[in-house]
């Protein structure tokens, strides 16, 4: 294969590996079978129009060879956008414009769109559902599991296990409903709903409603609507097959939008196969797989209620009290990206302190007391003295609830830790180009956060706090886009770069160049981070592809 320029410019050629075919006449040649990408690499261009010819020749197995193919491709410097490359073009003609719409597709989201792409719907199907059953271990579903067993155990007295997993597949339902639409929504206009709907006053009112269900938990009251309206809504139930499924169908739509604002490499993958093809009909298909794997571990939930939930009896009092305790857990959840640190670990020490007293954690165990009760009081004892932990971080000035103690315990190698990694903020587009003007000759990372994106907080205390990260890191650029307020200039920032929404972190050369093979999306622990940083910097002068 050869490439020819007009005019004669100085240039470099990267092409993917070739197998090596020995052949009786010409000896070992390199043989492509597949159609693929090769980077011209082209220095000292200008506005002048270049003219790549390709020469190539196509074999068949048997031996025999046609004559020798060209193909010209034009690249005009002067009319390409900011975000092109201009020294790059493909060697397959009719595959160019699928190519620049794939350029901002990562090794991780590329993954879902390629397996998009594919057609195969039974696959599709199978590798999404698996996706989301892997991310319903994430810290983005958790939150869910004390919702759906407190609507179980809240329902009645007894309930039996094809009850409860009715309930666990309204909630579900409700879940996977509004992944989809709201999914699909996101594909075409460029922004997920829940990011939009993580502000004071959403997060505000959603906390509330579960600290109203929670006191609801512990006996209080009995949540009730008013009797006229409460006999039209059970006559239109029963006129409704699974009416009386409605309230736990709408409960699962707002633990969809509210609860979990996470963007996975799944669903960022799915929505940018929406955002450039505008399939709806596969793409919303994806998204509810992804999202039934999400909420298969809810459905297991119910459907073992009936065997792992306690029967009628004084435990049933307990296990409601366990569930309106993890109720206002969630409620301070939620409120956590609005609140000070101080005040967070002040309210998790009351929710683990006075639980911890109602256990009886501080009276005196009797002589012969039963091994059920000694358990008991240690679980009390544990919960007791890490309220305390968490108290004396409130009081010391501790920065994360993760780390209550760090406030006494801070360490030379702690605070130097943090100040190794000292970004700094960008706020627009304007700001980006800037920093990245000044930055040339050195490796950059963006880093896109926001207060309520749970994903971006594990990456700050357990993948940036490593030592190994922040000596690789050292010599690099660091720069954050916060995107807590979701503003026009936040939606523009995550646009130019094809997220939906953080954790999302963006590599550049020393040229400035974006390097969109090592686009991260979301958490990534630090031994597979430092994978990605040990490749940065390996992508051809002046190219944007690796």
């Amino acid at each position: 294969m050869k490439f020819t320029l007009t005019p004669d410019l100085a240039h470099t050629v990267k092409l993917p590996q070739a197998e090596i075919k020995d052949d009786p006449n010409f000896g070992k040649m390199e043989v492509y079978h597949h159609d693929f990408t090769g980077v011209i690499s082209i220095q000292g261009a200008n506005t002048t129009p270049i003219t790549i010819k390709a020469t190539y020749q196509g074999c068949s197995e048997k031996g025999l060879c046609y004559a020798p193919q060209n193909k010209t491709f034009i690249i005009d410097p002067a009319s390409a956008g900011s975000s092109t490359d201009n020294s790059q073009t493909s060697t397959t003609p009719n595959k160019t414009a699928s190519a620049n719409a794939d350029s901002n597709i990562s090794d991780d989201d590329g993954q879902a769109a390629n397996l998009l792409k594919s057609g195969k719907w039974w696959l599709i199907i199978l590798g999404f559902f698996t996706a989301g059953l892997l991310l319903s271990f994430t810290p983005c579903v958790f939150p869910m599991i004390p919702i759906l067993s407190s609507i179980i155990i809240g329902k009645n007295a007894h309930v039996t296990r094809l009850h409860a997993f009715n309930l666990s597949l309204a909630y579900t339902m409700g879940m996977c409903l509004t992944y989809t639409l709201a999914g699909i929504a996101a594909g075409l206009s460029g922004q997920m709903l829940s990011s939009a709907l993580q502000t004071p006053w959403a997060l505000g009112f959603g906390a509330l409603v579960f600290a109203v269900l929670a006191l609801s938990m512990f006996g209080f009251y009995e949540l009730k609507l008013p009797s006229s309206l409460e006999n039209g809504l059970m006559s239109m139930s029963r006129r409704i097959k699974g009416g009386k499924f409605f309230s736990d169908f709408l409960m699962g739509v707002l633990s969809a939008l509210i609860i979990s604002p996470c963007v996975a490499a799944p669903l960022a993958g799915a929505l940018l196969y929406i955002s450039k093809s505008h399939d709806v009909v596969l793409g919303g298909v994806a998204l509810f797989s992804l999202s039934l794997g999400m909420g298969t571990p809810l459905l297991l939930i119910g459907a073992s209620a009936g065997t792992l939930l306690p029967k009628v009896g004084s435990w049933m009092n307990a296990v409601r009290n366990l569930f309106g305790v993890l109720m206002l857990a969630v409620a301070l959840w939620l409120i956590t990206p609005i609140i000070p640190v101080s005040l967070q670990l002040a309210l998790w020490a009351a929710l683990l302190i006075v639980p911890a007293i109602f256990m009886h954690a501080l009276d005196p165990l009797p002589i012969d007391a039963k091994p059920a009760l000694r358990f008991w009081k240690g679980i009390a004892l544990m919960l007791l003295i890490t309220g305390l932990a968490l108290l004396v971080g409130a009081l010391s000035g501790a920065k994360s609830p993760l780390q209550p103690l760090g406030g006494l315990t801070a360490s030379v190698n702690s605070s130097e830790s943090r100040s190794n990694l000292d970004f700094k903020k960008v706020k627009n587009i304007a700001e980006l180009d800037a920093a990245l003007q000044n930055a040339q000759g050195k490796l950059v990372m963006l880093d896109f956060y926001a207060d309520w994106c749970v994903s971006c907080k594990e990456l700050e205390q357990f993948t940036f706090s490593d030592a190994r990260v922040q000596a690789a890191l050292k010599d690099s650029v660091l720069l954050k886009a916060d995107v807590t307020a979701n503003s026009d200039d936040d939606k523009a920032l995550l646009q130019r770069f094809n997220l939906f929404g953080p954790p999302g972190i963006i590599f550049f050369n020393t040229q400035s160049k974006e390097e969109k093979n090592l686009k991260v999306i979301g958490y990534k622990n630090a031994d597979d981070f430092l994978k990605i940083l040990d490749q940065r910097g390996s992508c051809l002068p002046e190219t944007t592809q690796c």
